[in-house]
This record gives C-alpha cells, structure tokens and sequence, in this order.
C-alpha cells in the first residue's frame, strides 16, 4: 500500500512531526522505510520475529511500524508509561528480539529500565545483548542519543547492504496478507496485558473502510491532526495505516499529549481533520480558542469512551467543527467495528456510537442464554468478520474465551442496536452497577450529569454496599473555579432520573486513574473511593 501512494503521490506530505521540525513526502518517507528494514535484516532480524517500540509519538514510531511490515517482522506495540515489570512481562510474554525507544521521556527513562532487565547490556558487543529476564532479547536501538551496548536508529539504517535489499526485495512475494504483523496489549484494566494478534489483512482493511466513510476518497486534501497516540490503534491503524490506504497527511503536534500544542498545529499546518478521545477534545475546548485560528477544520473523529452531549455542542459552534464523527472498537477488532456518517443527525451522534462497518456483522444476546435478543433490547454485543484478530498470543484459553467456534467475538459490552444498524453501547459488562436487583449503567448517568453547568468530567462506579450489593457514586470534576456539594448534585437529579440510579454518594476529585492510553481505570477509582469511604 506504501509503495503504490508513493507512486500516486511522491510529493505529498506522508508525516509532519512540528515538535521536531521533521517533514517527510511520500517519496522521502519510503526511502527511509526501505533503508531500516533492509537494515534489520542485516543485523539478524527474521520474518514472524517479535520487534517492540517503546514511546511517544515521534517519527521512528511510525518509521519502524512500515519498515518492520515490509520486512514480515512483527511490530509489538508497547505502552509508553509501563513501567519495568509492565515491560518485562510483555517482552517476555510475545519472546521479542528488538526494542526501539528514545532514551526517556517526561519521568520515563527507558534506557535504565532496559539496563535494569540487562545488566550487561554496556559490556556486550550489540546484537548480542543476554539477558536472564529478556531470554529473546538480542538489540536495543535508541532513536535519540547513543548509548553503550546499543544500537542507534542510524546504525539500523546503513546497516543494510546491496544483498540486503535484494533479500528484502524477494521477500515480498512471500509474505501473505493474512501473516500476523502487530501485536497490540489491551490497556490491561484487568488481569495482565494480552497480546492481541492482528494481520495485514486485519488492519488495512479497517483503516480502508474508515477512510471510505469519512470521505478521505473524495475530501480534495485531508491533513489530520494526530491527538492520539500511535501505541494504540486508534493511532496506528486509523492514523498510520490510513496515511498508507488513503494518501493523507498525519501532522503529530507533540510527543506527547498537549492542547496548546494541537491548536498551534492545526493553525500552522492547516489540519481539516482532528482524531482524539472526549477527554482530549474537553482540554482542547477549554484553551482560548480565540487566539487561534481554526478556520481550515472540517471534521473529527471521537472515540475511546462515549461522547458528552456538551462537547458535541461546543466543538460545532466553537472549533467549526461540522462533521464529527463517533467511532467504537476494540484492539481485538482491528480496532473500528461502528462509524457515524459525518452527515449524521445530532440524535445519532449523542445516543450511539455510529453505524456498523462495511464487511462487519454484529449482533446482541442475552448474557445468560446466548440466544439473540431482539432489536432494540440490551444484551452483550458480538462482532464477526475480516476485523476480528487471529489469538491472542500464546493465550488459546484466554482466545477460545472470547471467540467463538463460530468465529464470534465477544465484546464484554452490554449494548443494543436498531433496525438501521447503528449500536448503542450501555457500558461494560463488568461496569454494569447492580443496586439491590437492579442493573444501572453508568454511561446514562455519567451522560446526565454532564448536563449539569459546573461538571467537567464525572464518572460513575458501583461501591461496595452491605444491604443492596452495590451503591451508586459519581466522581465528578469540576469546571475550574467552581464549587458544588454533594446536596446539589442529588437534588439536580431528583424527579429527572429513577431514584435508584441518583447517585449515593457524590465525591469531587480534580483527576482519575488513568491507563497509559487515557481510559480511566474504573476499578482502581472504585478501590480508591471504597477506600476513603472505609467500605
């Protein structure tokens, strides 16, 4: 797909870094992809090898996701905030050979971290680093200094001589669609990170369809503004893959995330698209949009959680924003499995997460008999199609568990859907709140909260509750200079939701426990409440 956009399109803009001042068209960016992944086959690296990349969104993130594909070697994305038993795990868990990382960033030092998992890692010869917690592990490449016992991302660029690109010239006739070539941990807010397996043909594809429905085949230029980061795959497979499928532009503000900093660049770079996650477009809204000029914005896509009614209203009137669009997925689906239109009506957007995709079935069953329930009703959602991922690595049990002999995965979303295929996600199985029989899903009342003027952010989780099981309690952040009690907020909901939804207690936080990819970790947030609550 690379090599054919660099035929349609040699001088367009494939990455724009604005941070690092690093700007690379179609023809430029290929030519470094084809340099490192000769070079990684010159330093040993097989197809089907494990190769991690560790950090925030910089231009090796994606320089490696291309060169590892076109060399059939596997990317594992890993989460820039793990931490050093995070990172051994899942090294260790999917054997990976290589790793790229910068030598830190913000509180990350990434090069220590490696040293403390390779003692030795500064005595040995690289390529041949040993070490008893990394079996696998044979190189560490560094992409922004140079370190002893590792490689740098230069180093991985002349490596690679003439016989080592005839080898990978060779090479892609024999790779298949259908070779896994990224794994992608799930953000792990239970249990350890599993490593979902997806293939060429998973994530191309989805990238592909997403394009189609967000008009990138008709829209003239499309230059997005990358939010998100590239380790999940909102980033690499709607951003990174689309660049590819789609011959747009991927303008990446920052290393790491800052709203000053996406606003400079959507002005500077005249972005028509913006990708991020409610909470990124809530800190986006609250800067002083006026200072800037946002006047080439068209579209957006939203998606991690579900969308507060409030920032759908303000990013229309105050970023011009008239297409947003609302996505749901999970990693294990490549990740996107239901898309608004861009011309969809308010009442689309506010009450489901779009449209099912091209290729993609979907249905609802009733959690205890399996069977479909009907349109409309609420049940667990299940998708089948191209998008579901192969295993996840190394894991048959914890794969059979989620997907069916009949190719059914399962997505631990309680949801409905109607008669013209759009879906509405209640909430996750094992957030569902069960209050003394009855089941509440906090999504509603999260989004009936936010209808109240001094909310921010609220988030809802069921606490421990020795008469009816569970007690509702919402966890609210306020808009700045506010002040609220807990009386306000209960009385607010009396007579406009059941009683037994109205929350029990009110807590105000000024933030949440979040994974590494910005999704609030409901059950850390629920221990800490239960805690202060002395439950």
């Amino acid at each position: 797909m690379l090599d054919s956009a660099v035929q349609r399109w040699p001088d367009r803009d494939a990455v724009i870094f604005v941070q690092d001042g690093i700007r690379k068209t179609f023809a430029l960016f290929q030519r470094d992809v084809d340099k490192v992944a000769a070079g990684l086959l010159a330093l040993g690296l097989k197809p089907g090898d494990r190769l991690g990349v560790w950090g925030p969104n910089t231009y090796e993130w994606i320089l490696f996701q291309y060169a590892t594909a076109k060399a059939g070697i596997i990317l594992v994305s890993l989460n820039p905030a793990y931490q050093v038993k995070e990172v051994e795990f899942t090294l260790k868990k999917v054997q990976c050979k290589a790793v790229v990382c910068p030598t830190r960033f913000k509180t990350q030092d990434y090069c220590e971290m490696l040293r403390q998992l390779c003692p030795d890692i500064d005595k040995t010869p690289v390529c041949m680093v040993k070490s008893s917690r990394l079996p696998d592990l044979r190189m560490v490449i560094v992409t922004d200094s140079r370190q002893p016992g590792m490689l740098s991302v230069e180093d991985v660029m002349q490596a690679g001589e003439s016989q080592h690109h005839k080898e990978l010239m060779d090479l892609q006739t024999k790779l298949s669609c259908d070779d896994p070539i990224n794994i992608q941990f799930t953000s792990g807010t239970t249990g350890s990170p599993k490593g979902a397996t997806l293939s060429q043909y998973n994530i191309l594809n989805n990238a592909y369809f997403v394009g189609l429905r967000m008009g990138y085949g008709w829209r003239p230029q499309v230059r997005i503004c990358m939010m998100v980061p590239l380790y999940h795959c909102f980033g690499s497979v709607l951003g990174g893959m689309n660049m590819a499928v789609h011959g747009v532009t991927l303008v990446f503000p920052s290393a790491g995330y800052n709203s000053q900093s996406n606003l400079e660049a959507i002005q500077s770079e005249k972005c028509n698209v913006i990708y991020g996650t409610p909470t990124m477009y809530a800190d986006t809204l609250n800067q002083d949009l006026c200072k800037y000029d946002l006047s080439s914005i068209e579209a957006g896509v939203m998606a991690g959680s579900p969308c507060p009614p409030e920032i759908l209203r303000k990013l229309r009137s105050d970023m011009n924003m008239k297409e947003i669009t609302i996505a749901y997925g999970t990693t294990e689906n490549s990740p996107v499995t239901f898309l608004g239109f861009p011309q969809d009506n308010d009442e689309l957007k506010l009450h489901t997460v779009g449209c099912i995709m091209n290729h993609t079935e979907a249905k609802v069953v009733d959690t205890t008999t399996g069977e479909t329930v009907p349109l409309g009703e609420t049940g667990e959602l299940m998708i089948r199609g191209y998008c579901v991922m192969h295993e996840y690595w190394d894991d048959p049990e914890k794969t059979s568990e989620v997907i069916s002999k009949a190719g059914w995965y399962s997505t631990g979303d309680t949801a409905s859907l109607n008669s013209l295929g759009y879906c509405s996600i209640r909430g996750r199985l094992k957030d569902m709140i069960i209050r003394g029989g009855e089941n509440i899903y906090p999504a509603e009342i999260e989004e009936f909260l936010f209808t109240h003027s001094k909310v921010q952010e609220v988030q809802v989780v069921g606490v421990k509750d020795s008469r009816l099981g569970e007690q509702v309690c919402a966890c609210i952040r306020l808009k700045e200079g506010q002040t609220c009690s807990a009386e306000e907020i209960k009385s607010f909901c009396k007579g406009k939701i059941s009683h037994f939804k109205i929350p029990h207690y009110v807590r105000f936080v000024d933030s949440y426990p979040l994974t590494a990819s910005g999704k609030i970790k409901k059950n850390e947030l629920k221990e800490r409440i239960e805690k202060e609550l002395g439950l």
